[in-house]
């Protein structure tokens, strides 16, 4: 049996009060229309940059040519674009997350977050800063292909936030498939780059050339 709507007495109007499962679908619904407005055009970034945090970390291990690179402490760049908010907070995030973590790599890191200045700058930095890795942040998909020619002959890893960055030319990626994450990697960049994964990890990568 329908239960009767209960109504509302407001200075001399009656109305019947919405049902609060209606209120909520409604809210729900409004909810996820704003989501969906505030996402269009981003990048995703469908692994969690924590998870990311600890792939990168682990990963850099089997990177035959990480220790030499890096010395003693692996210099960390988190790559912002300006202006872009989804970049700092990416930035943020990561630069939280690694610094959680005892080594990367298997040695101890530094990380610094770096406003890219176009290609040449970048290249300039990691050479006189020797950095071991590059993390690039959302919002960077109209610069990838400088940034790939930038590092081409330098001796670093680059590492993508957003999976589709790898097909384009950045070494290291992380992608989800059937909820688990995948590792990626460009290896013809990889080589460019002086990065050499060991076999036992390069067979469980989605490879690109």
């Amino acid at each position: 049996m329908r239960s009767p709507e209960r109504t509302v007495y407001h200075r001399g109007w009656v109305r019947p009060a919405t049902p609060w499962p209606k209120r909520l679908a409604a809210l729900v619904v409004i909810a996820l229309v704003l989501v969906f407005a505030g996402s269009v055009g981003a990048e995703d970034v469908v692994v969690p940059l924590g998870l990311q945090a600890e792939l990168v970390a682990k990963v850099a291990s089997y990177d035959k040519n990480f220790a030499a690179r890096s010395g003693e402490r692996a210099q960390v760049f988190l790559l912002v674009k300006s202006g872009n908010a989804d970049s700092s907070r990416a930035a943020a995030h990561l630069q939280s997350a690694l610094g959680g973590l005892a080594h990367v790599g298997g040695l101890p890191h530094d990380e610094h977050v770096v406003t890219y200045g176009g290609g040449a700058a970048l290249a300039a930095l990691v050479k006189s800063r020797r950095a071991a890795i590059v993390y690039i942040t959302p919002g960077f998909a109209e610069d990838l292909a400088e940034i790939r020619v930038a590092l081409d002959g330098l001796d670093v890893l680059s590492v993508a936030a957003v999976a589709e960055y790898v097909p384009k030319g950045i070494v290291l990626g992380f992608d989800l498939v059937s909820g688990k994450p995948k590792l990626l990697c460009h290896l013809t960049q990889a080589k460019k780059q002086n990065v050499a994964f060991k076999s036992e990890v390069l067979k469980i990568m989605r490879v690109y050339e």
